[in-house]
């Protein structure tokens, strides 16, 4: 069964973003037109009564009530179930059993190229039709509508926001027509086959080649070893409208289909829309066996009592080390049953204890930065245990011996029982809040749950099924079952490892199966202590504080509470995301505190701050004490605020309150994280030139704020000038000082909620007032009217490019900020339009707007795109044409619809969860003009006129030049109008 299935059904917000004062409307609203329709039969493939669903034959797992199935007679199944989140939305998935495993060799690719076909053109949607059309209904590519090829299968998903009955009627016509009469011809083909070698030439490079050759290597001699469904470009270019359409009637039949819907609407009606889209889907011909996917054999005369099989070494300069090797088993398909389910369960305890140990090795300071132990079936071809590790040195023998030692002491002795103990009540607590959270699932959520399922070949079960299932075996589990369990895991026919090295020489084959072959002596020295911990017992951060002030902010039923020591609360309990609770803490200046000097420590920081501890209590301690809690501890840097943020539950909100706060109060500088952060950060940076986009990683934000050190990468001579006294030296001042502010929105109790906040944030000391000096540090823009030009040692045929606009920032401008975001929609379309349907040069570009609202500047226009070398100055010249055109010509109603109506969408989706609450009304108690902007939050973003978008435009393209940054492969000279002002130099800090 797939163990995280989740059953849905919302309660609405107290008070939804419709129901907020709106502003004067700038505009009409563009309602697109759609037809109402004549009531579909009612379904008739439903199975029902005594009828086993289709998902569930051969399987005791209890059925998950809220999903009704379906079998028509042409073959098709599906799955329909009634889901209000978010509300007024449906998510329709449909899955495809024929993925890159099912090609023939002359066909690598097709089964992702032909994805790629069915939006292009089909039955109901001309030529690049589908992109706008989905748009005009309110759904954003790539993230509402999409789709994904994988070895096995092919999923097309939408999730279709506003939906309404003519809304389905009409998105199931589409589909239909997509799914079953795609126009295949020579020239759809040709027109996409440019786009799919952008994105094989965009994915490519170092990463891909050893992804490539590990993949040869651990699946030697079954299909998955050579079929990436990207494909190849010999195949792709050699595919024709024929081909490609033989290879669609071949597996496009409706008994390799599944739809699946989800959604704010009478599953009755999502059933019938299906069967009357699908239900006459007829093809001719016998149906095509799937190719044999092959097993995992071990190479003859291997020894069964140590079956090292095939190994690699990959030498890549610019790659860290990495070693992956892995026990494989043949995949077959099994039985679902909860005896089964019950097996899994107790591979996962196994599997947890051992990562458990492994992970405290590594922080003890050993030989391997991480390493982890996981079992998967992939790709219905094996049945594999993986082991992954990153030596932190060339020694990486000692790095595998060390892992492999702990993992021989698992096999060798069971856990003991404190330690199962600890898992289970892990386990445990990540069951009762799937339990607890089951109401507030997503729609799009829920359908892949079935996609999943499909493609793994189980069944489904509701969180309820989950939680009862592992209760009911919990008290049986012993330490023998584990260490059996564990010895399974680790027992195949055969084994295989591939070692990613920067150095040649390093290794080889036989050496890396020399060693995986040699005797290890078991280590318990990463077992784990039993020793419990318990918040009762650690010391109070002080004196509770006193509540001076509390009442409404006049926004929903948000409060504010005001403690004596300048602490600042904002509070809604609310009942709408049941079990959940979001915790933020906004403390200090964020950047704006960090000296520029010292820059280096911010970026440990975000690594090691949280686990260099909290007053007594380590890394390891608070593992051990948030056991079996739903607690967290994520740690960030605004522009202008240092926070942490949780999602918790109400029962565990005191104490996760206290760990926040003793952060502040009674910080811990333990040295080991921060050491470790060093060796993360060394082995991550050497690994930035391997790519465009690593370049981008490394500088960019430091390039569009004009070189501002606060926001670069640190290079390697930086991170050894660092120490973990330093790193105390840096953070425990900006620990002290600033204002704070605490928000906590979901589902708890309000006056216990203020008696934690008077004992954790309200009796800290009172806080060091913010240096003065640190409100000048705002981020300047690159001044720089030539291209900077920074190098990548990766692939010859691979280079990106960006090219920005300044904009703003400050909470004065939030208003404009979010039109901002409808003008930089219009010119994401328009480059996309131009760069990948019309051009082919790049796979995905993107425009994006950051306008950061607690500094008063510091914002920009960027837009990006990777792309051949060659096509750079292509980039740079569409990219100032559409500018110059936003600036100058009004864009039509058309495309401004197929602007705000998404943007609108999107918002009152997101509107429906707590979160996006917070993130609206965090800083208000600091700058209180949020609270007032707020309620135009819906107009800014999805109302707006033409005539407005073309004032925008000329306020930030019009009459300027765009700050322009190409990033191309070593010794390559660049045709076009780009003059480098630092061609010459090499990449600095390589």
């Amino acid at each position: 069964m797939t163990i995280f299935a989740r059953a849905t059904r919302q309660l609405a917000l107290l008070a939804p973003i419709a129901l907020l004062s709106v502003h004067p409307v700038l505009a009409q609203e563009i309602v697109v037109p759609v037809s109402t329709p004549a009531p579909a039969p009612a379904p008739t493939a439903l199975q029902t009564g005594d009828e086993v669903p289709w998902i569930y034959r051969g399987s005791d797992v209890p059925r998950d009530e809220e999903w009704l199935f379906g079998e028509m007679e042409n073959g098709l199944r599906y799955a329909v179930r009634r889901n209000g989140v978010p509300p007024d939305q449906a998510s329709i998935r449909v899955r495809i059993d024929a993925g890159s495993l099912h090609e023939a060799e002359n066909e690598r690719g097709y089964a992702h190229l032909l994805e790629h076909l069915l939006f292009r053109e089909s039955k109901y949607l001309g030529t690049s039709e589908a992109i706008p059309t989905w748009q005009r209904l309110g759904a954003t590519f790539g993230s509402d509508t999409n789709a994904e090829t994988s070895p096995t299968h092919t999923v097309y998903k939408l999730d279709l926001p506003n939906i309404d009955p003519a809304k389905l009627e009409e998105s199931m016509k589409l589909l239909s027509g997509m799914v079953r009469e795609p126009v295949l011809s020579d020239a759809t083909v040709g027109a996409e086959v440019p786009i799919i070698l952008a994105e094989m030439r965009e994915r490519g490079g170092a990463a891909q080649r050893s992804a490539d050759a590990s993949r040869a290597t651990l699946f030697a001699g079954q299909r998955l070893a050579t079929r990436n469904p990207i494909g190849t470009v010999e195949t792709l270019q050699a595919a024709t409208g024929r081909s490609v359409n033989a290879f669609h009637r071949r597996w496009y039949r409706p008994e390799n289909t599944v739809i699946v819907a989800v959604g704010d609407l009478d599953p009755m009606l999502l059933a019938a829309q299906i069967e009357a889209k699908f239900g006459d889907w007829q093809v001719r011909g016998e149906p095509s066996a799937a190719p044999d996917f092959g097993d995992p054999l071990a190479p003859p005369g291997t020894d069964p009592a140590n079956p090292v099989g095939e190994t690699v070494t990959i030498v890549e300069p610019d790659l860290p080390r990495s070693l992956t090797y892995a026990v494989l088993r043949p995949w077959r398909p099994v039985q679902d049953t909860i005896a089964y389910n019950q097996g899994l369960l107790r591979d996962s305890l196994a599997q947890a204890l051992i990562n458990r140990r492994l992970e405290s090795r590594a922080r003890a300071g050993g030989s391997y930065l991480y390493a982890q132990v996981r079992q998967d079936d992939i790709s219905r071809s094996t049945d594999a245990t993986f082991v992954s590790f990153a030596p932190l040195s060339e020694d990486w023998e000692t790095a595998l011996t060390d892992v492999r030692a702990v993992i021989a002491d698992a096999l060798a002795t069971p856990p003991t029982d404190e330690e199962i103990d600890r898992e289970i009540a892990e386990f445990e607590q990540v069951f009762e809040s799937s339990v607890a959270e089951r109401s507030v699932m997503a729609g799009g959520r829920l359908a892949d749950d079935i996609v999943q399922a499909v493609d793994i070949r189980e069944a489904v079960a509701a969180p309820e099924t989950v939680l009862s299932v592992f209760r009911g075996m919990k008290d049986a589990i012993t330490p023998q079952q584990i260490l059996d369990h564990t010895r399974a895991l680790f027992s195949g026919p055969v084994i295989r490892a591939a070692y990613v090295t920067p150095a040649a020489g390093e290794a080889d084959a036989d050496r890396l199966r020399a060693a995986l072959s040699a005797p290890v002596e078991p280590d318990g020295s990463a077992r784990l202590s039993a020793a419990t911990i318990a918040f009762d017992e650690l010391p109070p951060i002080g004196e509770p504080g006193d509540v001076v002030q509390a009442g409404p902010i006049g926004v929903l039923d948000v409060e504010r509470v005001d403690f004596a020591n300048g602490v600042k609360a904002l509070l809604w309990d609310n009942d709408a995301e049941p079990g959940r609770v979001s915790v933020k803490v906004r403390f200090g200046g964020g950047y704006r505190a960090i000296d520029p000097a010292q820059a280096t420590y911010a970026r440990l920081g975000e690594m090691a701050l949280i686990s260099s501890g909290v007053g007594e209590l380590g890394e390891e301690e608070l593992d051990r004490i948030s056991t079996g809690r739903k607690m967290g501890f994520d740690f960030s840097i605004d522009e202008g605020a240092f926070t942490f943020f949780a999602q918790t539950r109400a029962e565990d909100l005191a104490d996760q309150l206290y760990l926040f706060a003793a952060k502040l109060e009674m910080p811990r500088w333990d040295e080991s994280p921060v050491l470790r952060a060093q060796a993360a950060a060394r082995l991550a940076y050497e690994s930035f030139a391997t790519s465009p986009a690593g370049v981008l990683n490394r500088d960019l934000e430091a390039l569009l704020r004009d070189g501002d050190a606060r926001f670069a990468t640190p290079d390697l001579a930086a991170l050894a000038a660092s120490d973990p006294a330093g790193f105390r030296a840096f953070w425990e001042p900006l620990l002290a000082q600033g204002p704070i502010e605490v928000l906590i929105f979901g589902d708890f109790q309000r006056d216990e909620a203020v008696a934690a906040l008077a004992r954790t944030f309200g009796a800290l000391e009172p806080r060091e007032e913010l240096p003065a000096e640190i409100a000048a540090r705002v981020p300047s823009f690159p001044a720089d009217e030539d291209t900077t030009i920074r190098y990548h040692r990766g692939d010859a045929n691979q280079a990106a490019a960006v090219i920005a606009w300044p904009s703003g920032g400050g909470v004065a401008g939030l208003r404009e900020s979010r039109q901002l975001e409808i003008l930089v929609q219009l010119f994401n379309n328009r480059l996309f339009d131009a760069m990948r349907e019309r051009a082919g040069a790049s796979y995905a570009p993107v425009v994006r707007s950051e306008w950061p609202s607690d500094i008063a500047g510091g914002g920009r226009i960027s837009a990006l795109a990777q792309l051949q070398p060659e096509d750079v100055p292509i980039f740079f010249q569409e990219a100032e044409r559409i500018a110059d055109e936003l600036a100058t010509t009004a864009p039509d109603g058309d495309e401004l619809a197929r602007v705000t109506e998404p943007l609108r969408q999107s918002i009152s989706r997101a509107s429906s969860g707590n979160l996006f609450w917070l993130y609206q009304l965090e800083g208000s108690t600091v700058d209180p003009r949020r609270i007032a902007l707020l309620r135009s939050l819906l107009t800014d973003y999805s109302r707006t006129t033409p005539e407005a978008m073309t004032q925008l435009a000329q306020k930030y393209f019009g009459g300027r030049d765009g700050w322009r940054l190409a990033v191309i492969p070593e010794d390559t000279q660049l045709a076009g109008e780009i003059r480098p002002s630092n061609a010459p130099a090499i990449m600095q800090g390589r």
